[in-house]
């Protein structure tokens, strides 16, 4: 069944719709299609590389896989995440409710993006998340790369939030394409002060122009 035609048709793709438990599970189901495969036996290895289980959560099917065009970073999954299996515009929280509008205003088609975190891993106790430490990112990094390397078709890639921005430099040159940074789209950064969420979608906009 393709990946582009009667699951993106049946699911629902609105804000927070991943707190559904239908709809998570159809997701779930997803996680073999062609476009996502690969991801998802690189997140069942880093599990086992980690001894970790659903603190890494997979890359949403809903997005493009192997097929993105950008690679969105941001810092860390939360518990949302953790709870819903994907890192996913789709969580039933609000810094994934605001990626999702960012994108769609930005114009960003969903099967040329995907999302994943520079610590790929939850790094909180209970429903409470902490920062990312150095030692996190730099733990990370290496895994970043090697997603990067099972995305042939990757024209950009976009660090949200100065903790994920500390790999810029170092990324851009080991890059053959664009590395840009904007801002983290957290409730703390735009729901309080909503013209921020102009300044990030300028940004992204901006990218967008720019990935042919």
């Amino acid at each position: 069944m393709s990946y582009s035609s009667t699951f993106r048709q049946t699911l629902e793709d609105k804000p927070k719709s991943l707190g559904n438990l239908e709809i998570r599970e159809a997701r779930a189901a997803m996680l073999q299609e062609p476009h996502v495969a690969p991801l998802t036996k690189f997140v069942n290895e880093l599990r086992k590389e980690r001894g970790l289980t659903t603190d890494i959560p997979y890359f949403d099917p809903f997005d493009g896989g192997i097929e993105a065009k950008v690679l969105f970073v941001l810092q860390a999954p939360g518990a949302k995440a953790v709870a819903s299996g994907f890192v996913s515009r789709n969580n039933p929280d609000e810094t994934a409710k605001n990626m999702f509008l960012l994108l769609q205003k930005a114009g960003f088609n969903r099967p040329e993006t995907a999302l994943w975190n520079i610590v790929p891993w939850y790094i909180g106790t209970g429903a409470k998340i902490r920062p990312a430490r150095s030692e996190d990112i730099e733990a990370g990094f290496p895994y970043l790369i090697r997603i990067a390397e099972l995305i042939p078709s990757l024209k950009g890639l976009v660090l949200l939030g100065k903790k994920a921005g500390k790999v810029q430099q170092r990324l851009t040159e080991l890059m053959e394409f664009p590395v840009w940074e904007t801002f983290h789209p957290s409730p703390l950064f735009v729901n309080n002060r909503p013209e921020n969420f102009g300044r990030i979608l300028a940004n992204l906009q901006e990218i967008r122009s720019q990935i042919s």
